[in-house]
């Protein structure tokens, strides 16, 4: 099986090579009427309700991609095909049963949500983060099993969970997020590992202690809400960013089924430069269910750590 998924994407990368043209297209849509988006007993947009934002587009493009930003129907389906096939055969604690349907085709058939730089990738790291992050893998190499929870990944001790956000990033499951408004504040709360973040929009400052999902204040820009993240702490680590990521969020409300969605990262101190993607929420009926993670872990965490007792 993982030859013949070798051999179709790259048939498909050889495809987009000798089709740039096509490739980088971008896919017929209709075009959107004017359209008044509702407002709340207070005059904001109304954001409210649970949105969507599952979707098989990667992040960064695949390297074999790398000449086409969208792609043909064609390609698209047999993209999507072959993606679909290689994650049935796999082995994994999160199985087929377990993923979202939007998981399964591509937003747009675009081949990254990183939309800035154009080759759709995360920048390159300045040499002294790269020396960093080699030498937290190399410690982490060197140290072997867990010797306490600390030195399990955030995720596993269900503190934060990097598809949740900030910034907010499509996985396998847990794509749903429920927006709540009051005139002084935007609650934003997702479904993976049910955070909520709350965020001011009273026109405070920011704080100056650092958090786990950073310190952020929002403002309307016209028809869309700006959230603006700063002091996140040491150990958040979104993409190898330390404590100066600073973080802009951009929800717009295109039509009555749709939010588009847009963050902007940047961190001096770990990139070469700043990064963009965006990719669309969709409204949903589907009701949003507490996602019970510690519930869940607490015999994992337990085993892991008797095991590395153990084995010493």
């Amino acid at each position: 099986m993982r030859g013949r998924a070798l051999t179709i994407l790259s048939a498909l990368a050889a495809a987009i090579a000798i089709a740039p043209l096509a490739g980088r297209t971008q896919p017929t849509g209709t075009v959107r009427r004017a359209w008044t988006p509702p407002r709340t007993a207070w005059g904001d947009i109304d954001l409210q309700g649970i949105w969507n934002y599952a979707t098989m587009t990667p992040l960064e493009r695949p390297r074999e991609l790398s000449n086409a930003d969208v792609l043909t129907a064609e390609q698209a389906a047999a993209y999507e095909r072959q993606i679909n096939e290689r994650q049935g055969a796999a082995n994994s604690t999160a199985g087929p049963d377990w993923w979202d349907p939007g998981t399964r085709r591509l937003t747009n058939r675009r081949t990254s949500l990183i939309v800035d730089p154009p080759d759709g990738r995360v920048p390159t790291m300045i040499p002294d983060a790269q020396a960093r992050a080699t030498a937290r893998a190399q410690a982490a190499r060197d140290r072997g099993p867990a010797e306490g929870p600390e030195d399990l990944g955030l995720n596993v001790r269900c503190l934060v969970w990097s598809t949740a956000g900030p910034p907010m990033l499509p996985g396998v499951y847990n794509n749903n997020v429920d927006f709540v408004q009051t005139r002084d504040y935007i609650v934003i709360v997702n479904e993976m590992i049910h955070d909520a973040r709350i965020v001011p929009m009273d026109g405070r400052p920011h704080g100056t202690v650092p958090r786990w999902m950073g310190d952020s204040r929002g403002r309307w820009d016209a028809g869309t809400l700006v959230i603006d993240t700063i002091a996140f702490t040491d150990k958040t680590n979104f993409r190898g960013a330390d404590e100066k990521l600073h973080l802009v969020e951009r929800f717009t409300r295109v039509d009555a089924d749709t939010i588009e969605y847009q963050f902007t990262a940047e961190d001096p101190t770990v990139w070469t430069r700043s990064w963009t993607a965006a990719f669309p929420l969709h409204k949903t009926s589907d009701r949003m269910y507490e996602y019970a993670c510690h519930e869940g872990n607490a015999r994992s965490v337990e085993g892991i750590l008797r095991a590395s007792r153990v084995s010493r």
